[in-house]
C-alpha cells in the first residue's frame, strides 16, 4: 500500500506514480485522441452535418446518458471500496486476536518449550494466511470451469490451526492448562479460521461479470460517440475534451478493479506482509 500525505496537494497534482491510472491508459488515450480528431476533421470538412438539426441533437443524449453513467461508477467504486475496508477490518481482527491469544497463554504458560510453540506459530498463521491469499490458485475455488489438484497440503491455513488447536488439547490432557482456560483459548484459535474464511469470502468472489462488462462497453460506446455529438460547439477542442472524459471515466473503473481484490499485489493493496510481520513482532514480545 502507497504511504503518503493526504494534505500536500502539489504532490498529487504533479506527480504520477506508477499506479496512476495515467501511465496505464496512455495508450488508449492517444487511440481515442486521432479517432476523435478523425470524426471531427470528416464531420466538418466532408460530411458537412452541422446543417443537420437532428445530428446536433446527438448531445442531449449524452447529457442524458451521462448521469446514468455516473450512477454506475459511484456504485461500482463504493462497492469495490467496501471490499477493500472489509478485507482491512478483517486484518485489523486478525492482528488482535493474535495478540489476545498471546496474552493469555503469556499467563497460563510456565513451560519455556510450551511458549516457544506458541511463539513461532501463531505470527507463523498470518504468514501462512498472506501467501495463501496471494496465490492465484486461491482465487479461483468457486469457478466451475476450474479443477484444482486435490492435496491434503493445499490449504496451508488450516493445517497450522489443525496444529494449534491440537497443542492446545494436547496442554489440556496434560493438565497443564483447565477445562476453562481451555474454552478461553480455543475462542481465539476458532476466530483464526473465520478470518480466513472471511478473506477468502473476499477474494473467490469478484463482481458479477455481466456487470462488470456492462459498465465497460458502456464507456467505450459512450466515449466512442461523444465526437459526433460535440463536435458542432467545438471543433477540434472536442480532440482534448473527450480524451478527459475517456480518462476519468476509465480511471474511475481501473480503480474499483484494482481495490475490489484487497490481497493481491497492487500498489493499493492491502500491507498484509507487513501485517503479519507486526504481529510476529508482538506474539515474541508477549511470549
Amino acid at each position: 500500500m502507497i504511504s503518503y500525505n493526504p494534505k500536500d496537494w502539489i504532490t498529487f497534482i504533479f506527480h504520477f506514480h506508477k499506479a496512476d491510472t495515467f501511465r496505464k491508459l496512455i495508450p488508449m488515450m492517444i487511440t481515442i485522441g486521432i479517432y476523435s480528431g478523425g470524426v471531427a476533421y470528416l464531420e466538418m470538412e466532408y460530411w458537412d452535418l452541422p446543417s443537420n438539426s437532428n445530428v446536433k441533437n446527438i448531445s442531449i443524449m449524452h447529457g442524458m446518458l451521462g448521469f446514468v453513467i455516473s450512477l454506475l461508477l459511484v456504485f461500482r467504486t463504493n462497492t469495490a471500496y467496501d471490499r477493500w475496508w472489509e478485507g482491512r477490518k478483517t486484518w485489523g481482527s486478525l492482528v488482535n486476536n493474535s495478540r489476545n491469544l498471546a496474552i493469555k497463554l503469556s499467563v497460563i504458560l510456565k513451560d519455556e518449550s510450551d511458549r516457544a510453540f506458541f511463539r513461532k506459530l501463531i505470527p507463523g498463521y498470518a504468514s501462512i494466511l498472506n501467501k495463501h491469499l496471494k496465490d492465484e490458485e486461491t482465487g479461483k475455488q468457486l469457478f466451475e470451469d476450474v479443477h484444482l489438484e486435490i492435496d491434503q497440503h493445499k490449504h496451508r491455513p488450516n493445517q497450522l490451526a489443525k496444529m494449534l488447536f491440537q497443542k492446545v488439547n494436547d496442554l489440556y490432557l496434560t493438565h497443564k492448562i483447565s477445562g476453562d482456560q481451555l474454552i478461553i483459548i480455543n475462542h481465539e484459535i476458532q476466530s483464526f479460521t473465520e478470518i480466513c474464511g472471511a478473506c477468502e469470502r473476499i477474494k473467490n468472489t469478484p463482481i458479477p461479470y455481466s456487470y462488470s462488462a456492462f459498465i465497460k462497453k458502456f464507456i467505450f460506446f459512450y466515449v466512442m460517440t461523444l465526437p459526433f455529438g460535440y463536435v458542432f460547439n467545438l471543433g477540434y477542442y472536442v480532440i482534448p475534451v473527450v480524451v478527459f472524459i475517456f480518462y476519468v471515466l476509465a480511471s474511475l473503473e481501473l480503480i474499483a478493479e484494482e481495490i475490489e481484490d484487497p490481497f493481491g499485489i497492487d500498489a493499493n493493496d492491502l500491507p498484509t506482509k507487513k501485517i503479519a510481520e507486526n504481529i510476529k513482532r508482538h506474539v515474541e514480545e508477549l511470549l
